[in-house]
């Protein structure tokens, strides 16, 4: 009996070594991992981009991989609708850092246009990043020259509540016509080039970086023309909309052969308002630290000196901290 109860014993003891170790390695590996010499446990951020024919998601994966890789956080990058959506995803928690523009965080901060009856105020600004260009895309056999050409046509205006939708809107205003004027069309910026190559539509908005990844894909098979905006329609808009500036879109972009002349809002980064201090400084110095790790061509153009460039809304703790370092001002 006492050597049958020695085995049960020992059996007991073994089994609960087993089990003590098994839960000690699930601490281990089912916990957030360390970050180095950071030490504590892995924050993990939703990082929300755009379509996959924009340059908000190649930008995105690079950000979220720097982020990951030189912080205390992992970042995944996650294709979305973009601007509005992606205001709208930081509101009910479902994002924790977001591409946005600065005329559509403006707007959301607000509650206009769009955001009216649903301002967002979990919100801070990141920082700005490069010029979002209005692109009016169509074809040298669509015969489209100017933005009053577009009456009558087919036309992608993006979704909806977009940033891209309110620059349609706003440009076809200061010409004096409405989204009633043209066949407005709400298409991704695949699914516009994809309508402008097989002919289902005319022309499309693509308010994006140059290049924009759909836009070249598109005139690897197609006579890409970029439809001008008129000088003095520029400086009404500006005037209306300050948030616009001018811009243009350079020759050989598209293998078109002179620069078109057309305006831009700013692309920008935004966190949620109660991602710890450090941390956001920890991502804004990561990201500004380690522009030759970005593989999109914008990444060459991102400067931390003009990080505070048409932010109009309040700049988050930790991100001001840093510009504050160098000395970046509005």
């Amino acid at each position: 009996m006492k050597r049958k109860n020695f085995i049960l014993s020992l059996v007991f003891m073994l089994t609960l070594s087993l089990v003590l170790a098994a839960c000690g390695g699930k601490d281990d590996a089912g916990e957030s991992k360390d970050s180095g010499d950071k030490g504590g446990k892995k924050q993990f951020l939703n990082l929300v981009t755009g379509g996959t024919g924009g340059t908000y998601y190649p930008l995105g994966g690079s950000f979220a991989n720097i982020i990951t890789e030189n912080t205390n956080a992992e970042a995944t990058a996650q294709s979305s609708g973009a601007s509005a959506e992606n205001m709208e995803s930081i509101k009910t928690g479902d994002a924790d850092i977001a591409f946005t523009q600065t005329d559509i965080a403006s707007y959301a901060t607000e509650g206009k246009l769009m955001f009216e009856g649903k301002k967002v105020t979990n919100v801070k600004a990141l920082a700005s990043l490069y010029p979002e260009t209005v692109q009016i895309v169509t074809t040298a056999k669509s015969g489209i020259k100017s933005v009053e050409d577009l009456k009558g046509k087919s036309v992608s205006v993006g979704a909806p509540g977009s940033g891209t939708y309110a620059n349609a809107e706003q440009i076809l205003e200061i010409h004096g016509m409405t989204m009633k004027d043209i066949k407005a069309q709400n298409l991704s910026f695949d699914e516009s080039t994809g309508g402008i190559q097989d002919g289902t539509i005319d022309a499309a908005f693509i308010t994006a970086g140059t290049p924009t990844g759909a836009v070249e894909g598109l005139a690897a098979t197609t006579d890409v023309v970029i439809v001008p905006i008129a000088e003095d329609k520029i400086d009404a808009l500006i005037e209306k909309y300050p948030y616009y500036a001018k811009d243009e879109v350079p020759a050989g972009t598209y293998k078109i052969k002179e620069p078109v002349k057309t305006v831009a809002v700013q692309a920008m980064l935004v966190v949620r308002d109660d991602l710890e201090e450090d941390l956001v400084y920890d991502i804004t110095k990561a990201i500004f630290e380690n522009l030759d790790k970005v593989t999109h061509a914008k990444g060459k153009i991102i400067k931390v000196e003009n990080a505070l460039n048409g932010v109009g809304i309040d700049v988050h703790p930790g991100a001001q901290k840093y510009f504050d370092e160098k000395g970046v001002k509005k």
